[in-house]
């Protein structure tokens, strides 16, 4: 049952509010956390001045869980997108796991996409607590392109985190699973140095989506170690699937491996795919160009 009720501030009672919030903050004293107050704070997220609506906000997220059922309920419930975009930024300050049923349901259902965006990322602060709302929808193939999008940069925030929390996600028996582990931990593994690293890229680099495999490839083409990843690169250019031959004719050509061109060019030679053929193409001239400027 909803028994939320929408009101709003004039103009002047939001100014006020405002300032009132300043100068307790700017004093260090705590901001009144009963149940009246909050809802008055609330009210002000409609204003139409932004820096009132941060100050506002500001005053909401010192008070912190106490601030949480009656922002959660605003976003749901709000007509007014603008207390659901403030409401939902502010539940970002306060990162309480509490709020995450309310940030799922949101995000799965308000069309604004600022309120996803800001949803998605209160569910990025809390890191751990959300892996499994976060993966869930990757895993629902309803999901838009948009809200994966979002969910993939939530994972990369969690991911530059702590990696670990991320890794379990790399032998998930659901591919997209796999796929958004294997790109969010992408920028955490510059150098396979290490040999767990090693086994995690060579464990997407076998998978059984083509798709995955694709973003192993990518993967390759960033990393310091151009002479390891070489070797996988060039077992990669005979890939069955199209998507990936193209991948790691692009990531060799990244890498700049001018000693890959006769494999390039040998591939090129019994490729069947016109696209792949004109990426192979590609990276056999500016890798031909790069050695004659180098010569």
């Amino acid at each position: 049952m909803n028994d939320f009720t929408e009101t709003q501030l004039s103009q002047e009672e939001a100014l006020d509010l405002a300032n009132h919030l300043k100068e307790k903050l700017r004093a260090g004293l705590p901001i009144e956390s009963d149940p009246d107050s909050i809802s008055t704070m609330v009210a002000g997220l409609g204003d139409p001045r932004g820096l009132l609506r941060r100050q506002i906000s500001e005053g909401l997220g010192s008070i912190g869980k106490a601030a949480v059922p009656a922002l959660c309920q605003a976003m749901r419930c709000s007509d007014q997108v603008t207390v659901r975009r403030a409401a939902a930024k502010t539940l970002i300050l306060i990162s309480d796991r509490k709020s995450l049923p309310d940030l799922l349901t949101t995000f799965l259902n308000d069309t604004d996409s600022v309120v996803q965006g800001s949803t998605m990322g209160a569910m990025a602060s809390m890191g751990k607590e959300s892996i499994g709302a976060i993966l869930s929808i990757v895993e629902n193939v309803d999901s838009t392109e948009m809200q994966i999008g979002l969910a993939n940069w939530a994972l990369t925030i969690i991911g530059d985190r702590d990696p670990e929390i991320l890794k379990d996600a790399l032998s998930s028996e659901n591919p997209r699973v796999r796929k958004a582990a294997i790109s969010a931990l992408a920028s955490q593994i510059q150098s396979p140095s290490c040999e767990e690293d090693r086994t995690l890229i060579n464990q997407s680099f076998q998978d059984p989506c083509a798709e995955i495999r694709s973003e192993a490839v990518i993967l390759l083409g960033t990393l310091e170690d151009s002479e390891w990843s070489l070797d996988l690169l060039s077992e990669a250019l005979s890939d069955q699937d199209s998507l990936v031959r193209k991948s790691t004719a692009l990531s060799l050509m990244k890498l700049g491996c001018s000693s890959s061109i006769p494999k390039l060019q040998k591939q090129l030679e019994d490729e069947s795919d016109p696209i792949v053929c004109n990426v192979l193409q590609l990276a056999i001239n500016r890798l031909q160009k790069s050695l004659e400027n180098h010569s």
